[in-house]
């Protein structure tokens, strides 16, 4: 076990500069710096984190897309929740990257994940995405870019756009937010469950979340990185803008305990 360590890399993987090390309950530091050395040695950046369920990068861009189908789900208009995705600072937009990972494969890991929690005594949260993509693989068949189209169509020779289907799918509201409140909910998300890991102990390093969160999920680099981001903000002001989301959206924007020990000394990450 002392010699046992994984490592995570991003796709493209040719592209992506980032690798997760894993570090097990009982991985030696031998056996880390070794994991270290090498993936200095491919000329890659690495972070160390803890082993956990979806480790640091993965847990974290997760909230990412179930935040942009929940909105599509609530009546956002999708092309507002991908243009503003990238107004944010986004790469790509949460429809566009749920179609390149697969709404299959984000339905098995959802299953997977309640099978493994049951079986510890928990109940896996439920989320307002969940509904989207049962409804997208159930009741229109589509399972992201792989399968042919998802909340895109792909044309061959052609510039992706979004499925036509959609609106009909997913009606539009009568009112729609202010962009604004549509870039928090997609960038805050992220940064809370940042904390949720440095809280947990995922996470050890606030260089490590930073530098995790925009080169391995691309959050919004003018920021910084998702707890730099929370800095900038200012750790009160954050926590303030959270409750506001957390009352009209849900508990998922519920600032931890990590985030309000910040706020009440107003301290830094």
């Amino acid at each position: 076990p002392e010699r046992f360590v994984g490592l995570h890399f991003f796709s493209p993987v040719d592209k992506m500069p980032l690798v997760e090390i894993i570090r097990g309950e009982q991985t030696s530091d031998e056996t880390l710096a070794r994991a270290f050395d090498f993936v200095q040695q491919i000329r890659k950046t690495p972070i160390v984190v803890n082993d956990s369920r979806g480790f640091f990068t993965s847990r974290v861009f997760g909230t990412y897309t179930n935040e942009g189908l929940a909105m599509l789900g609530e009546g956002v208009s999708a092309a507002m929740i991908e243009n503003q995705a990238r107004q944010a600072g986004m790469p790509v937009g949460p429809l566009a990257v749920s179609d390149e990972v697969s709404l299959t494969l984000m339905a098995h890991i959802r299953a997977h994940t309640r099978a493994d929690l049951a079986e510890e005594g928990r109940t896996a949260p439920e989320h307002p995405a969940f509904a989207v993509i049962d409804a997208m693989l159930e009741t229109h068949q589509r399972a992201g870019k792989a399968a042919g189209g998802g909340f895109y169509d792909y044309p061959a020779g052609g510039r992706k756009q979004l499925w036509p289907g959609l609106k009909a799918a997913f009606p539009e509201a009568a009112e729609q937010p202010d962009p604004q409140e549509v870039r928090d909910r997609l960038l805050f998300i992220q940064a809370i469950e940042t904390v949720r890991c440095m809280e947990e102990g995922v996470l050890t390093s606030v260089a490590d979340a930073n530098i995790g969160s925009v080169f391995g999920i691309g959050f919004a680099a003018w920021s910084g990185g998702a707890l730099q981001f929370i800095n900038q903000y200012g750790p009160a002001r954050f926590v303030a803008r959270a409750r506001e989301l957390a009352q009209r959206y849900g508990e998922r924007f519920t600032p931890p305990a990590l985030l309000l020990e910040k706020a009440a000394s107003d301290s830094r990450f």
